[in-house]
């Protein structure tokens, strides 16, 4: 898997690069085609999902994946801007042999890329990943002629059938919600999530202030919702008195919160609340988070004496571990929240569905999110990266064996994550940039 910035990256989340330089229309139809090989020969369905994730310059790739995907054959139910959650329940619901959300998630303006999908919306496995490059690479593919050739239908009602789950999940009250009046701002950096969350916030009583929800496409500052890409919204929080601010990415997979205060919530912090509301109301079951996610939600389980598996990151690999071992929730520390099928989900992080569970959270427990941040686990989690590393397999060796000369248990399936029994640290490639991730936490006194 390549790494470099020069070079279009392939993972198990697909593939992303920059507009024009790696990510260029030969590279998506050659890509889009081997998906379209792959799928074909795998499921024999005719039926294929596509959308997009809404940044400016999506419509250009997503109307060259629409028409290699119509040229390979396939009836094509296209679904428009919408978040990768809802591309993924149009995909399971709709028998089709898989899915396509046009998306570099939280990347920076200049990147998109290709997030695939399985018939039942999950994202492809690294086998199948591996599959789809060397088909790729052989670029030799079987176009259909006019005879066979199927006109793509559009399909735009899936943002209402994703409002529909989530105000019908298990454990969640409506009615509840409503009582509250809660007053939100919303920042959803004018991108895929600028009109369903909105949206979903009115259906359930809200007060919504709109801060980038245009549906521009045009992102306001770094997408990627971390403290110091949200300083727009911690004001807006503050100066209108809101009980809480909501940040998506521009795929609105990720779920990140501002307190009444105007200070973050902590994107571990979505997962936490998950779990301990999941497990209180559920009083029993599994939980699967990946290797990065904080130590929190071992505290949390253990008050229900409930087992927490761990996986490597990446969203597929933590939904078949849930698959595996029944968990009743799941997720990643930086703002992805998986609630299964059997309460009402699909196995996809789904900001939408974190944030009906957030607000049925605080609706319960009649707190401030700042007051409900206090009853939880205190720690202290810090993200940082090193980028331009020529050889990262070789920097990350060199730190598994220099852990064999410590006291602490080391675990290397996904690069090397270290735990002490007051901290941890984990250093891994990235699956969506070319970068080397450092995540450190340390247990608050």
């Amino acid at each position: 898997m390549n790494k470099n910035i020069n070079e279009l990256i392939v993972s198990v989340s697909g593939i992303r690069g920059i507009i024009g330089e790696t990510l260029t229309p030969k590279e998506i139809v050659k890509y889009v085609s081997a998906f379209g090989e792959f799928i074909r020969k795998k499921y024999k369905n005719k039926n294929i999902i596509l959308g997009r994730d809404g940044r400016k310059n999506g419509e250009l790739i997503y109307s060259l994946s629409i028409s290699t995907l119509a040229m390979l054959g396939f009836k094509v139910h296209f679904v428009g801007v919408a978040p990768t959650p809802t591309i993924q329940i149009a995909t399971s619901e709709i028998d089709s042999a898989g899915g396509i959300s046009v998306t570099a998630s939280h990347n920076p303006q200049e990147w998109n890329g290709l997030k695939f999908l399985k018939p039942d919306g999950t994202f492809i496995e690294p086998n199948d990943a591996e599959k789809i490059k060397y088909l790729a690479s052989k670029n030799n593919f079987k176009y259909a002629n006019t005879n066979v050739i199927l006109p793509p239908i559009p399909s735009y009602n899936w943002i209402y059938r994703h409002i529909e789950k989530a105000l019908s999940l298990k454990y969640i009250n409506p009615k509840l919600i409503k009582r509250k009046n809660f007053k939100v701002v919303v920042d959803a950096v004018n991108s895929s999530g600028s009109i369903i969350v909105p949206m979903l916030l009115q259906k359930l009583g809200c007060k919504v202030i709109q801060l980038h929800c245009d549906c521009s496409g045009i992102f306001p500052h770094n997408p990627e919702p971390l403290p110091n890409n949200l300083k727009s919204l911690s004001k807006a929080v503050t100066s209108n008195k809101a009980d809480l601010g909501i940040a998506v990415d521009p795929d609105a997979d990720r779920l990140v919160l501002i307190m009444e205060n105007g200070k973050p919530f902590g994107e571990e912090n979505t997962i936490v609340s998950v779990v301990n509301f999941i497990l209180r109301k559920s009083g029993k079951g599994n939980v699967t988070v990946n290797l990065s996610t904080t130590r929190a939600v071992d505290d949390i389980a253990k008050i229900y004496n409930a087992k927490v598996f761990r996986t490597p990151v990446g969203e597929i690999n933590v939904v078949k571990e849930m698959k595996k071992n029944n968990s009743i929730c799941g997720g990643e520390g930086s703002g992805g929240v998986i609630i299964p099928d059997s309460l009402g989900g699909h196995y996809g992080r789904d900001s939408i569905f974190g944030i009906v569970i957030i607000l049925q959270e605080l609706a319960e427990t009649n707190k401030t999110i700042s007051e409900y941040k206090n009853l939880l686990p205190a720690y202290k989690i810090e993200k940082s990266k090193i980028e331009n590393v020529k050889n990262p397999d070789l920097y990350i060796n060199k730190i598994i064996e220099s852990a064999k000369k410590q006291n602490c248990k080391v675990t290397i399936t996904d690069g090397v994550k270290l735990d002490f029994p007051d901290y941890w640290i984990h250093y891994r490639k990235s699956n969506t940039e070319p970068i080397i991730r450092i995540i450190k936490e340390t247990k608050l006194k």
